[in-house]
């Protein structure tokens, strides 16, 4: 059992950033894509960024963060972050990681196999 717990979550004012973490559980880590997930209220949960395995050399990310956030990884910490910068009111939601354990690459939220608990995010002046 794959285990994920999100923390750096909190309350920013518009302009400000952050950097969650989400740390995996599992020594297989290097081998999983990860990505990030987040949901606002009354959302349905949307796709944020995805990182590949091993070196991470390909990422991906929504339009609505490209530019201002960035996805990365560490192996030998078994984690993987997201720095935010520059945010807005609209990215306040509950941030998730995910893992995807089997072969391929994740192309929808349904491709992934594990979930993180969440971390609350908000941007409000």
């Amino acid at each position: 059992q794959v285990q994920l717990v999100e923390t750096g979550g909190g309350v920013v004012q518009p302009g400000e950033s952050l950097r969650l973490a989400c740390a995996c559980s599992d020594h297989h880590f290097g081998s999983y894509y990860m990505g990030w997930f987040r949901q606002a209220p009354g959302k349905e949960r949307e796709f944020v960024a995805r990182i590949s395995w091993w070196t991470g050399g390909d990422t991906n990310y929504a339009d609505s963060v490209k530019g201002r956030f960035t996805i990365s990884r560490d192996n030998d910490k078994k984690s993987v972050y997201l720095q935010m910068n520059i945010l807005r009111p609209e990215d306040t939601a509950v941030y998730y990681c995910a893992a995807r354990t089997r072969h391929g690459v994740p192309l929808s939220i349904s491709d992934y196999d594990y979930w993180g608990q969440g971390t609350q995010v908000t941007v409000s002046s």
